[in-house]
């Protein structure tokens, strides 16, 4: 089985931390083919970036024929019904993948994303999943995209100060992080915190994994035709 998993937006270091966090989860016999849009914004945060990264996902996507599954790597899901268009593949956000996978293992998650503007985005896919009265919270932690990639420790105490904040006033039981460029830190807040901590690029890389292993495609009868 190949996997694609596509980032959106043009950071290769972003893509680099993608790529280690969906292999850790993946089947042996699962390859994994990371890569990232070769045009658009270097990072994605709020409506205005979803809309200017949809074209070079495309453009990537179209690059890679010989997949059996995709994953849009942002936690926006950007670009993921277009691409559900062009393609008869499984293909699935880490945002949608995150928030089931939080549903099945917990009566009420919080998740933890980067800037402000990106929360209104984010709780409309809530809505639009039919999973809104399962999420407590969505909360900005004001961590810029781009600023993930440096590794500083205070980014890290940003998102452990909203993560006790989830558990304590919003009385979460798990935790979705809420951008790709989080997908490193699962392991070590699950540990740290003693509840499920949720990365949506490992959720969406085993979702698609037991799709294919299914024999499950997206429909083309509806919403998804192209022709």
């Amino acid at each position: 089985m190949k996997i694609l998993v596509v980032n959106p937006n043009t950071t290769t270091s972003m893509t680099t931390k993608i790529g280690a966090a969906a292999r850790a989860v993946a089947r042996p016999d699962t390859e994994i083919v990371a890569t990232n849009s070769r045009n658009g914004p270097a990072s994605i945060q709020g409506f205005l970036d979803v809309a200017n990264c949809v074209p070079g996902l495309l453009e990537e996507v179209g690059r890679h024929t010989d997949v059996d599954a995709i994953v849009v790597a942002c936690f926006d899901d950007t670009g993921v019904d277009a691409v559900r268009t062009l393609s008869s593949l499984p293909v699935l956000g880490i945002g949608e993948a995150a928030y089931h996978a939080a549903s099945m293992i917990a009566n009420k998650f919080s998740v933890i994303t980067t800037l402000s503007r990106s929360v209104p985005g984010l709780e409309n896919n809530l809505q639009r999943y039919g999973l809104a009265q399962k999420c407590a919270r969505v909360r900005a932690t004001e961590i810029p995209v781009l600023k993930l990639e440096e590794g500083d420790p205070a980014t890290l105490d940003r998102i452990r100060s909203e993560i006790r904040a989830s558990i304590e006033q919003d009385h979460s039981e798990a935790i979705v992080l809420g951008c790709a460029g989080m997908a490193d830190l699962m392991a070590k807040l699950s540990d740290e915190f003693g509840l499920p901590v949720i990365d949506g690029v490992a959720a969406g890389v085993t979702f698609a994994e037991a799709l294919v292993n299914n024999k499950l495609s997206t429909s083309k009868i509806g919403a998804y035709s192209n022709s």
